[in-house]
């Protein structure tokens, strides 16, 4: 099993090329099973959960091409099995968005309950309720959610369709399966992501129908078939919110190139409020930090509010910061195990229940930890850069799935920093 061995107190300089966002990319290759004609995703991440899927679609009877320069070619023409079996989805949480697309094109599927990262529940109750209303008969059974249209029908119908909670897979399902649908879909308390917004934006192309994305309530209007298009795949905000993160932490000035500023805004003034420089411009973004930060409160929630995904990096920022700190996690009752393996580099932090009282400490030391989840293994990456002697991080296959050779951007801008067998 690979590990990441750090050597701490280097700072970094230069520039790093942010990736497509895997949270576009994996329902964007779902999306392009909607039609019969060949999709192109540009700027596709080389990522675990990515492979996976890839694996996923063709397992399914899709063609799936891809070139070194980052571009996947699906022509889903040939899609003969609408299954999502579990020997295939069992560490991917985002198998889920396979559910909507083969409902809307086939009127029917079979798919795995899904994996992940255990950071929480995130029960898949609302998707079933959401294509339910559109006309889905779908029973749960096995490990296994079985779905077909309703009898006498041959499409889904449009619906209005309003979760119990804001949930992003969600309002990716219902985009997919609605652009198939027959008549109006009025999704009520969507998900506003940039993601989502990409995805839809790929689905226009596509010759979908879709007003409102980017807020809380879209409507789609169904059409009869769905063509082919080439889509790049946005930058991922996460991956450039981790750097800026490691460079405020390590110090240094890099420029992230290709990094979206307005896709960060509650991270971007949090780093600035701690004392670091960061400045958006059409090309990326630049980030410098010297010295030790000031340690800022937060609290995770939807977007446009400060991301989970940036909670376990954040805090490493405020565990080596001036002063104490208070983190509060609405989203995943789970994700402060990362917490455990930053107490053993020397972090003083204690919890109660939702929360994460942080005292801040003028240096880690290093020690060998285990990363838990895909964004805690990004802090505990963090985390190494500035503790003092070697640190090394263990089960990184978490890391894999969600950052694209994160250990070689990290080394060319300054870090010390090699993968270990």
């Amino acid at each position: 099993m690979d590990k990441l061995l750090i050597r701490g107190g280097a700072q970094l300089h230069g520039e790093v090329r942010i990736s497509g966002a895997k949270n576009a990319a994996l329902p964007e290759l779902c999306a392009a099973i909607l039609t019969d004609q060949p999709v192109v995703l540009q700027n596709m991440p080389r990522l675990q959960d990515v492979r996976t899927m890839l694996a996923l679609v063709r397992n399914m009877g899709v063609d799936c091409q891809q070139d070194d320069a980052g571009s996947v070619r699906i022509d889903a023409a040939g899609l003969s099995s609408p299954e999502a079996p579990y020997e295939l989805v069992k560490t991917m949480r985002a198998s889920v968005l396979a559910l909507g697309p083969l409902l809307a094109r086939f009127g029917e599927a079979t798919v795995s309950l899904p994996g992940g990262c255990a950071i929480g529940s995130r029960p898949v109750d609302q998707h079933i309720k959401g294509l339910q209303a559109m006309g889905a008969q779908i029973v749960v059974e096995h490990g296994y959610m079985i779905a077909k249209l309703a009898k006498g029908r041959e499409r889904l119908h449009g619906a209005s369709i309003r979760t119990d909670m804001i949930t992003v897979t969600g309002t990716e399902n219902f985009l997919m399966a609605a652009s198939l649908a027959e008549g109006e879909t009025v999704l009520e308390n969507a998900a506003q992501e940039p993601e989502i917004t990409d995805l839809a934006e790929m689905l226009i192309q596509m010759g979908a129908r879709i007003q409102g994305h980017g807020t809380s309530r879209i409507t789609v209007t169904g059409v009869d078939k769905l063509g082919g298009c080439t889509h790049k795949v946005v930058a991922d905000r996460i991956e450039a919110g981790t750097f800026l993160c490691a460079v405020a932490a390590a110090g240094g000035d890099v420029f992230l190139r290709h990094g979206r500023a307005d896709h960060l805004d509650a991270v971007i003034e949090k780093l600035r409020e701690a004392g670091a420089s960061v400045t958006g411009t059409p090309e990326g973004i630049h980030v410098a930090s010297q010295g030790r930060l000031n340690a800022q409160n937060f609290r995770t929630t939807e977007y446009p509010g400060f991301p989970t995904d940036m909670q376990a990096q954040f805090m490493v920022l405020n565990a080596i910061g001036k002063g104490s700190s208070v983190v509060t996690e609405t989203i995943f009752e789970n994700r402060f195990m990362h917490v455990n393996e930053l107490l053993r580099l020397g972090a003083k932090i204690q919890l109660d229940g939702k929360i994460a009282l942080i005292e801040g400490v003028e240096r880690l030391s290093g020690a060998t930890v285990m990363a838990t989840d895909l964004r805690a293994s990004a802090s505990l990456v963090i985390a190494g850069l500035v503790a003092q002697g070697e640190t090394i991080v263990d089960r990184i296959y978490h890391l894999d799935r969600g950052y694209d050779q994160m250990e070689s951007k990290l080394r060319a801008i300054g870090a010390d920093i090699e993968r270990i067998k």
